[in-house]
């Protein structure tokens, strides 16, 4: 019995065991469809993210919901920059980056301002909202630090994303923490309004 017992322990050791994996930190923020998207903007750090109507805006990181708007007030004889992005979600990850998707089609229920989401939540859905009205839809994707609601030309982007897209869509976590930290400080808390 002792024979059997010493056989099985050694079995045992030597049977791998299950690694735990966490839950992604980091996801694409769109799922569900494919998309394109290029390394650059016209004339402002941010991305636009092509796909199919109605496809899922998701939260790329936990976090507290950050600003919503769920009216689209552009209009072309105002042209307003703080009303371009048409339906929008933002969110600040519990990594401190606000990260934000603009030109909606709907926002999702129950997502407002200071609500708890994670990784992977539907945020909204792919449209043409705002200035994107008459081009194929797509989310504008910004990444920048929080700042007060008035501070549009931050909000919609200050570091381009397409490195840490490139990263979530293969599946890794990367922060872009320490990059928005690094250009804030390069910046100032509100730098002057650039672009159009």
């Amino acid at each position: 019995m002792k024979a059997r017992l010493i056989v099985f322990v050694v079995a045992m050791a030597l049977v791998p065991l299950p690694s735990a994996k966490a839950a992604p930190m980091f996801v694409f923020p769109i799922v569900g469809c494919p998309v394109k998207y290029a390394h650059s903007h016209h004339n402002y750090p941010a991305t636009d993210i092509l796909t199919k109507t109605g496809c899922k805006f998701v939260a790329t990181t936990s976090g507290t919901v950050d600003e919503v708007n769920r009216l689209d007030k552009f209009n072309w004889k105002t042209d307003l920059g703080a009303d371009r992005g048409g339906l929008f979600v933002s969110i600040v990850g519990d990594d401190g980056v606000r990260y934000y998707g603009s030109h909606l089609s709907r926002v999702a229920t129950g997502i407002e301002p200071g609500v708890r989401v994670t990784a992977g939540e539907i945020l909204g859905y792919v449209g043409t909202s705002g200035d994107a009205k008459g081009t194929a839809s797509h989310v504008h994707y910004g990444i920048s630090w929080p700042t007060p609601a008035n501070i549009w030309w931050v909000r919609r982007g200050e570091l381009y994303p397409w490195r840490y897209l490139d990263a979530w869509r293969t599946g890794k976590d990367v922060s872009p923490a320490k990059a928005v930290a690094a250009l804030k400080m390069k910046l100032g808390e509100i730098p002057k309004h650039t672009g159009y």
